[in-house]
């Protein structure tokens, strides 16, 4: 670990000043599209305006083959792209023959675009170390005027077991992604699915002397442990997390469902694989407006310092739920900034 009074100097002479806090854009959800398929690509200025991240992806579900051609068709989306979404790219994982030139190629010729580098299957900070100094070193040599940041996958069991020296390994991190798949394939879970729970992770209702009685079954969340202990590992950083893929593209009410279990714990978006899943993410990651009003109420009434006690509607409202409050308020306040249907909706 670098000595704290030099963590925020720059790796590399002429690199940019590092970043003191990771600032908040909205990124419900990361919408990814292969820049190596002609069709996804015309479709990138549409899909642009619909989603708060477009991420090409040059990782898995990229055909080896492909690969030189995803990495210079991300180059000519980013030399052209006008936004309003935040432009990311995923390389390829550190142990692969193509990270090197993915990062190279990626920085020197359109840095100045790309917001956030996805950087798959980490397992300690020592990885991000890497990537750190190597991009300080690529931002100088291209003269970028702003530090790229990197974001996280938690893809293998040891990349959890060191998700808080990961998420404090460099002031360029801006979040942590759950990589469902690769995660249960490495900790040797039993289950073929990519994200969302399964029917045989369950408890039973105790027996009630009737034989015959049908018992009752509760599926259980199989991420639970893993997304909590991501999200406080996250929070204690300043940086964000966020729930990884939902691989049933036709089972919406699932993916809306654990959606809204990671957002409930703390996440701040998820991936979408697919546009029928980028309005559930808008939908979940965006806080109800009557739970806006209420916090906006709460705020209200406890003044400005929220300390004390009041009752409203015969429920006591203390310093704690007016922090809580303050927190959906807030979210609510900068996504209604940005979007004119959230700000009617929410009174704002």
């Amino acid at each position: 670990m670098r000595p704290s009074k030099d963590f925020f100097r720059p790796l590399a002479v002429g690199a940019p000043e590092p970043l003191r806090e990771i600032p908040w854009t909205p990124s419900r959800m990361i919408h990814f599209f292969d820049p190596s398929n002609e069709k996804m690509v015309a479709k990138v200025p549409d899909i642009a305006t619909k989603v708060d991240v477009l991420l090409g992806n040059l990782e898995d579900a990229i055909q080896a083959s492909n690969k030189e051609a995803a990495r210079a068709g991300l180059v000519k989306v980013a030399q052209g792209f006008q936004g309003p979404a935040a432009l990311w790219t995923r390389v390829n994982d550190l142990g692969s023959p193509w990270v090197l030139d993915d990062l190279t190629t990626l920085v020197t010729e359109a840095g100045e675009t790309i917001d956030v580098i996805m950087v798959p299957k980490v397992e300690g900070p020592e990885d991000i170390h890497y990537v750190d100094r190597l991009l300080a070193q690529l931002e100088a040599k291209a003269r970028i005027s702003r530090p790229l940041q990197i974001h996280a996958i938690l893809e293998t069991a040891r990349g959890v077991a060191n998700v808080e020296e990961i998420c404090a390994a460099s002031p360029r991190m801006q979040g942590i992604s759950l990589g469902p798949a690769d995660l249960a394939a490495n900790r040797r879970m039993k289950t073929t699915r990519v994200g969302g729970g399964h029917p045989g992770y369950l408890v039973r209702e105790d027996p009630s002397g009737d034989e015959t009685a049908t018992r009752q079954t509760f599926q259980q969340d199989l991420w639970h442990y893993t997304v909590a202990r991501m999200v406080d590992a996250c929070a204690m950083n300043g940086i964000y997390a966020y729930y990884g893929p939902f691989g049933d593209i036709k089972d919406t009410l699932a993916c809306e469902d654990q959606f809204r279990n990671a957002y409930l714990l703390g996440c701040v978006g998820a991936w979408s694989l697919h546009p029928v899943q980028i309005d559930i993410a808008k939908k979940v990651f965006s806080p109800e407006p009557d739970e806006v009003k209420w916090a906006a109420r709460v705020v209200e009434e406890m003044g400005e310092d929220g300390r004390g006690a009041v009752m409203i509607d015969g429920k006591m409202q203390d310093d704690a739920t007016y922090k809580q409050c303050k927190v959906v308020l807030e979210l609510a306040q900068k996504l209604a900034e940005r979007d004119p249907e959230l700000a009617t909706a929410y009174g704002l």
